[in-house]
């Protein structure tokens, strides 16, 4: 206990003091607030519970399977609750975008690279993707950014070069962070593709409809690409119900409704928690160590994802 407090009082007293700045100096009302801090939390801990998984079972079959499960769960809901499972034409585009570019190839390559990297620095990277979303949004949907924002944009980018760079001078496997930045990509476009669109009373139809869409796209893969070795114990069984009920259900649920009631740009933003939860659930449950290069990345992120956050125009 010594040695957390030790080891993170620095690094989440920060984190105190720039979120204060974001209650007091944003726009997000209270239910925003704190449902986007419970994502951030959940969607944090599932880098520790793909580790886990990952180092028991494939990671394509165990994220297929896991998807199916959530996706009918989602389903069996959404019945229970009444929803139409009707979608217009805008929410059947979003969902199959969604349903590829975060279930299939975000969640894909970062359960496939956990194989070779550690959580941390997996939720580390993912941090990246407000700074994504706001780049992608500049670039080809002419969202503008203030010079405030643009300096965010580069300090971001800046701080996630140092991580890496210092990571490859350790012998960290360059496959899977290419792997988790090209994941950091596709849930960035998979954002700005849902970012307006309206649920329509059967938000819990679109998220089932999505899941699936992952299921069946990442079984083939499975089917092609992998072995069937599995390790049962306790341990996988716990991470595996867990990442299914809590980030495969829950977050997503959360998360489609923040990008609905905040807008992309904003909801994105709590994803800059990802290296505070992350690292901290990753080196509390796992053990893995943190260098300083690590601490000063995660601060320059930081730095630059607010700075874009609090630019003043929109963007």
């Amino acid at each position: 206990m010594i040695f957390c407090r030790g080891r993170f009082q620095r690094p989440f007293a920060f984190f105190g003091i720039v979120f204060r700045f974001l209650i007091f100096g944003g726009n997000l009302n209270p239910k925003a607030l704190i449902l986007g801090l419970v994502f951030a939390l959940i969607w944090s801990s599932a880098f520790t519970s793909a580790r886990v998984i990952v180092s028991h079972a494939p990671p394509l079959g165990a994220l297929s399977l896991r998807f199916f499960l959530s996706g009918s769960l989602a389903l069996i809901i959404a019945l229970w609750l009444q929803q139409t499972f009707k979608l217009t034409k805008k929410q059947l585009q979003a969902t199959v975008v969604f349903g590829v570019c975060q279930n299939t190839i975000y969640l894909g390559l970062n359960f496939v690279a956990m194989q070779w990297i550690e959580a941390s620095l997996a939720a580390i990277i993912a941090s990246s993707m407000p700074l994504l979303v706001a780049l992608l949004g500049w670039l080809f949907l002419g969202q503008r950014l203030s010079v405030i924002g643009v300096v965010g944009l580069g300090l971001g980018f800046v701080g996630v070069i140092l991580i890496m760079g210092f990571r490859l001078n350790t012998g960290i496997s360059e496959l899977g962070l290419i792997y988790c930045i090209l994941a950091a990509l596709a849930l960035s476009i998979a954002t700005l593709a849902v970012r307006n669109t309206n649920s329509e009373g059967n938000l819990m139809v679109i998220v089932g409809y999505q899941m699936l869409i992952g299921g069946a796209s990442l079984s083939i893969f499975s089917i092609i690409l992998e072995t069937y070795t599995v390790v049962f114990d306790w341990a996988l069984l716990v991470a595996f119900i867990y990442t299914t009920l809590a980030p495969g259900l829950i977050a997503t649920v959360v998360w489609f409704w923040l990008v609905n009631e905040i807008g992309a740009i904003k909801a994105a933003t709590f994803h800059f928690l990802n290296p505070f939860f992350g690292v901290f659930i990753a080196a509390s449950i796992l053990g893995e160590p943190l260098s300083v290069s690590d601490y000063l990345g995660v601060l320059i992120v930081t730095v630059g994802i607010l700075l874009v956050q609090t630019s003043k125009e929109s963007i």
